[in-house]
């Protein structure tokens, strides 16, 4: 049997995030309709987060209603407080992505809140959800490496992961390389226990890995995270993204460069290369943003679309 892999986008939310002009509803519609031509279909469309905190998500409930239009898409939204998870809850996504930090200090940065209160706000919405039957995905960032306090321990990120994974048993929890500051080997490791320890009730994996591209180890840990048997990795295209309260981390490891990596290795994602590379020209291409990402540079990668 062949082997396969499921990417989930993250462009449209992680990748705009951080951009400074706001990136009109049209243009980040065509960025989701030329993702989902090019055969992704799991996509992070947005955040219901505050316009203030936040202002290039301002408008993710009208983006989100037309993604939800193309069919088989499986749309996430992320929920930062009780306000967002009310307004995820209605807006028919199939999937809501709750979010906090493996370290204090940047979890006070990111939502200016205590880790303790932010698990215990967020236990509360997975009970909620759960009994609603949405699907859900904890999301853990800084599980390797946080701007403020350096390289985490590694007992310490999996003491959060076996947190997160408690609250429900068939949750996806995703373990998050935030600052693009972590090495394969301490991916291989934290992963491959995590996918070990605490797999679905019938077996199969609900870790996922998100990686950055910052000190140029994205692919690499990419890599490590599926030999340690993850088998959902997020990644944008172009190589957009980066967290607006993580200072130093640039964007997310590129769609394109993830979809070649599984090509060479014999994966399947149900990815039409050419067309990824039109979506990656797409988001490469959007004002304010900084691209990243190596394959769309490569003359024989092109030839080969």
């Amino acid at each position: 049997m062949t082997a396969h892999a499921t990417i989930s986008e993250v462009a449209p939310r992680d990748g705009l995030q951080s951009i400074g002009p706001f990136v009109p509803t049209e243009a980040k519609l065509v960025l989701v309709r030329a993702l989902y031509e090019a055969g992704l279909r799991r996509m992070e469309i947005g955040s219901f987060v505050s316009p203030k905190a936040i202002p290039q998500m301002a408008d993710t409930a009208e983006v989100l209603a037309q993604a939800l239009a193309l069919d088989g898409l499986e749309c996430t939204v992320l929920v930062p407080n009780r306000k967002g998870f009310e307004l995820a809850m209605a807006s028919g996504a199939q999937r809501l992505g709750l979010f906090m930090s493996a370290t204090e200090s940047h979890n006070r940065a990111n939502v200016n809140r205590s880790r303790a209160e932010s698990f215990a706000d967020l236990a509360g919405m997975v009970r909620e959800a759960t009994a609603a039957s949405r699907r859900l995905r904890f999301n853990l960032s800084c599980c390797f490496h946080c701007p403020f306090e350096g390289v985490v321990p590694e007992a310490d990120a999996l003491d959060w992961v076996e947190r997160a994974v408690s609250l429900d048993p068939w949750m996806e929890v995703s373990i998050c390389d935030t600052t693009g500051n972590a090495a394969p080997d301490q991916v291989a490791r934290v992963v491959g226990h995590a996918v070990r320890a605490w797999p679905a009730p019938d077996g199969s994996c609900r870790i996922a890995f998100h990686g950055h591209d910052t000190y140029g180890m994205g692919v690499a840990n990419v890599a490590a995270a599926w030999g340690a048997g993850c088998t959902v990795i997020d990644s944008a295209a172009g190589g957009l993204g980066g967290c607006p309260f993580a200072p130093g981390a640039t964007g997310n490891v590129a769609t394109e460069d993830v979809a070649w990596l599984f090509r060479r290795m014999g994966v399947e994602t149900g990815i039409d290369w050419p067309r990824l590379l039109v979506a990656a020209d797409l988001a490469a291409a959007i004002p304010g943003g900084l691209p990243g990402g190596r394959l769309r540079a490569v003359p024989a990668a092109r030839k080969a679309a």
